[in-house]
């Protein structure tokens, strides 16, 4: 029973990242985009499912890793300016559509894990794979910008101004990295709350 325990939490967000991949890559609104957005999600996931055997992350990771997959992968099937958010942006009282930041800041979620897998595997001590998470969190989110402004530039069109997801606001890559940071910082503070590293040791045999 032990050991079916440790297994259900990435078994199940494992089942639940993939019903949605396929329900998303059923008629998305623009196939092209959809193709971009997902591209990410599977470079992810492949290497996750592959590397399971060897090394597995603490439970809570798993979470925070499948909480990103399931939004980015909903975003991708309407594209983030029109994924039916309405109830979110009204409780805020926004006429923006807000689902892409609150989807940045679960990149952010990603900093636990990085600095899960570092303090695990003895690279670093747990304060020097914070920082690490950190600003790697942040380099990646000011890569993902460079990218989406190269894709919007390439594909032009509808195409290409739905998957810059900006809608108007010239600030936007600047608020999109700051959600990225806030969700790494967040995650950062739940990893030392937690301490993965000792108290799920279990789940890297």
């Amino acid at each position: 029973m032990t050991q079916i325990r440790s297994h259900a939490i990435p078994v199940t967000a494992f089942v639940v990242v993939t019903l949605i991949i396929i329900w998303s890559g059923l008629d998305p609104v623009f196939p092209d985009v959809w193709l971009a957005e997902i591209i990410p999600v599977v470079l992810i996931f492949a290497p996750l499912l592959i590397t399971y055997r060897f090394f597995q992350f603490s439970n809570t990771a798993y979470i925070l890793i499948a909480i990103w997959m399931a939004l980015h992968t909903i975003g991708a099937h309407y594209t983030f300016a029109n994924v039916p958010f309405d109830w979110f942006n009204d409780l805020i009282g926004s006429q923006r559509n807000n689902f892409d930041r609150v989807a940045h800041f679960s990149i952010g979620l990603y900093a636990f894990p990085i600095a899960e897998f570092m303090v695990r595997k003895g690279h670093c001590k747990p304060l020097v794979a914070t920082i690490f998470a950190l600003a790697t969190i942040m380099a990646i989110a000011a890569g993902y910008e460079i990218i989406e402004w190269w894709y919007a530039a390439l594909a032009g069109g509808n195409a290409g101004t739905e998957f810059l997801g900006s809608q108007g606001d010239i600030w936007d890559a600047q608020k999109d990295m700051m959600m990225d940071t806030l969700g790494a910082i967040s995650s950062l503070i739940l990893f030392h709350i937690i301490k993965p590293y000792h108290t799920d040791s279990l789940q890297s045999k």
